[in-house]
């Protein structure tokens, strides 16, 4: 009986408002928010909004004088959906709802608007997304999932990446030629945009978002957005957007208490807020906000051609305890202190998103050991496919700060990370968080005087993409910048007319190309099949060296030492054969001493780090090298 009620609604005009209400309208915003069409003949635009507990909603706008009681809407759904068809009104112009609840008007940004005012405004604009001719069809057939291939992201603030000298922002179509070749002179694979939907302070670096659906006007409109999502992908780099589903901002005209009372978020105290943050969490366990949430993960794939989310502060979501206190919080209905209604949110989310889109990335920031993660969402687990190592982050960072000769007595935090490597598939960020609010720049965390510090950048750079996992810098960190990042100014890219700067850009620059190349740093990063330690106890020296393999077992084996000592006849354990030094960042190039200048090496019969055979090599301070096992030795 239940199928067959189904089925007489889905051959009815209210069936994606039936979807809706059970939480499985997947295309909500073809259901709600403005939208251009005709009735009757006569153009003009329906407005659809959800606001259940309102007495009434009205549209205003420039058109009506924001006359609360001009356009009045009709409710057409016991939900809680209004609407109203309103003639002769036109792309851009602005619009709210006025939501009355107990005697109380509040004008209300639309959640589901494609555009919006530029901030400090509010308001919402008519905006039409179809008719941009996109130039990607080649780039999206030939795309194919990322394990086992190159993936190194250039992580990057919209608003600051450059301004102009009045501090104006560039534009889409600006960064559509500047930032587009940028990206693919340096040899970057990915990008990653911090948060574009529209968000009301820049302060919060769009993490608190107002319009879900409106890509920021800060830049330009849907379709330059579109522009320059399509300028990346002619060029073959992906591109994947921040997202954020856990919380949204008190800002009057946003989703906060939409109808008059919590809507779009919980409604009790344990979990309505996020005190720290001084936003709202969503009701993950409603279904019309798992319409509005997992609609608006496919709004970014299927509209704007993204290749993949970054879903921003997960652990926030799974945890009931999350940055609150003993008392602050109820336990689950198994006596534990998982969100089970987030968990159910994920796992629905990604089998969704995936059956749509399988070749994108689903990326979560988590800064836990909650299981499964990267699990698919039938054996038990959350059905992203990659996750933030947060851990290894920092470990490696608070190794990095030490100085050499401490370096010995933390020797675990740079090897405690293949315990776990291959528990999750992994991405290894080092991203705006770790550059901000007192934090120092990636270059100026490092120890020592200024030539020091660009030493041990490199060399830790080099042992990050050795390491398992795919990469992600955020932008400054491949010239040095020294200032942390400012989301009010642009980089400092004038740094580059200095030796040092520019020899880490161009370091940089050849590392992207090195990893690139080779299938051993990418192809095999699942099992202990693409690794192999060979110096992992060497604490008093500071030299961590282990093999990568790809799945034709090719091998680069790979040696750093990041103590401040020289070591003029170093011994390397070595699988039998011929080795070829590729990289090497104490290259004078690099601005590096160049004292290694032998390329070709042969190991001989005499056992080192465990290995029967070994060869001899000038190992200098705060240097990481690569050495390629020649092909015609490995059998």
């Amino acid at each position: 009986m239940e199928k067959i009620k189904r089925q007489e609604k889905q051959n009815s005009e209210d069936f994606p408002v039936y979807l809706f209400h059970q939480g499985t309208n997947y295309d909500a915003y073809d259901l709600l928010g403005a939208h251009l069409t005709k009735k009757n003949d006569v153009k003009g635009v329906v407005f659809r909004t959800w606001a259940p507990k309102a007495e009434s909603v009205s549209v205003v706008g420039d058109f009506n004088g924001w006359n609360n009681s001009a356009n009045v809407m009709k409710r057409i759904s016991d939900g809680g959906i209004f609407e109203l068809f309103i003639e002769g009104l036109n792309e851009y112009d602005k619009y709210k709802f006025a939501v009355n609840n107990n005697g109380k008007t509040v004008l209300k940004a639309d959640p589901y608007a494609f555009y919006s005012e530029v901030p400090p405004c509010t308001a919402s604009k008519i905006y039409d997304l179809e008719g941009y001719a996109w130039q990607d069809g080649e780039y999206l057939k030939n795309k194919t999932p990322y394990y086992d291939k190159p993936v190194n992201i250039y992580e990057l603030n919209l608003a600051s990446w450059k301004k102009h000298d009045d501090g104006s922002y560039y534009t889409y179509k600006e960064l559509s030629s500047e930032l587009v070749k940028y990206v693919v002179d340096m040899g970057y694979t990915h990008v990653e945009f911090m948060p574009v939907s529209e968000y009301p302070f820049d302060g919060s670096w769009g993490y608190q978002v107002t319009g879900y659906y409106s890509i920021t006007s800060r830049f330009g409109t849907p379709k330059d957005f579109m522009g320059l999502i399509d300028e990346f992908h002619k060029h073959g780099i992906a591109v994947i957007v921040d997202w954020v589903p856990g919380h949204f901002p008190k800002d009057e005209h946003g989703l906060y208490e939409f109808d008059g009372t919590p809507c779009y978020e919980y409604g009790t105290w344990d979990k309505i807020e996020h005190k720290t943050w001084g936003t709202r969490l969503f009701d993950w366990g409603k279904n019309e906000v798992k319409s509005f949430l997992i609609s608006n993960a496919i709004f970014l794939l299927k509209k704007f051609h993204i290749d993949g989310l970054r879903v921003d502060a997960v652990a926030s979501m799974l945890y009931l305890d999350f940055d609150r206190k003993a008392g602050e919080w109820i336990p689950n209905r198994n006596g534990g202190n998982y969100n089970l209604e987030a968990i159910d949110f994920f796992k629905t989310l990604n089998t969704v998103v995936f059956a749509q889109f399988p070749n994108v990335m689903m990326i979560a920031e988590e800064s836990t050991a909650f299981p499964l993660i990267t699990k698919p969402a039938s054996v038990g687990g959350l059905g992203f496919n990659f996750k933030w190592n947060m851990g290894w982050m920092n470990d490696v960072l608070s190794y990095m700060q030490c100085d050499p000769y401490f370096r010995s007595g933390n020797h675990n935090k740079m090897t405690f990370s293949m315990f776990y490597a291959f528990a999750e598939n992994f991405v290894l960020p080092i991203s705006h968080d770790e550059v901000v609010h007192g934090k120092k720049s990636l270059l100026d965390k490092m120890p020592g005087d200024i030539e020091t510090k660009f030493a041990n950048l490199r060399a830790f750079l080099c042992y990050m993409f050795a390491h398992p996992g795919k990469k992600l810098n955020f932008m400054g960190n491949e010239y040095g910048q020294f200032k942390e990042w400012n989301e009010n100014e642009g980089l400092e890219f004038f740094m580059t007319k200095y030796e040092n700067h520019k020899k880490l850009q161009i370091f940089n620059k050849d590392l992207n190309k090195i990893y690139k190349e080779n299938k051993p740093f990418f192809e095999i990063e699942d099992s202990w099949d693409g690794f192999n330690w060979v110096s992992v106890d060497e604490r008093d020296n500071n030299v961590l060296a282990f093999y990568r393999f790809d799945k034709d077992k090719n091998a680069i084996l790979f040696i750093v030492n990041f103590s401040g000592k020289d070591f003029a006849s170093y011994r390397l354990g070595a699988i039998k054969g011929k080795y070829k030094l590729i990289f090497n960042s104490d290259d004078l190039k690099y601005g590096g001493t160049g004292t290694v200048r032998t390329k070709s090496y042969k190991t001989v019969k005499k056992p080192s780090h465990g290995k029967d055979n070994s060869f001899l090599i000038k190992l200098p301070k705060f240097t990481g090298m690569y050495f390629i096992k020649e092909k015609e030795e490995n059998k």
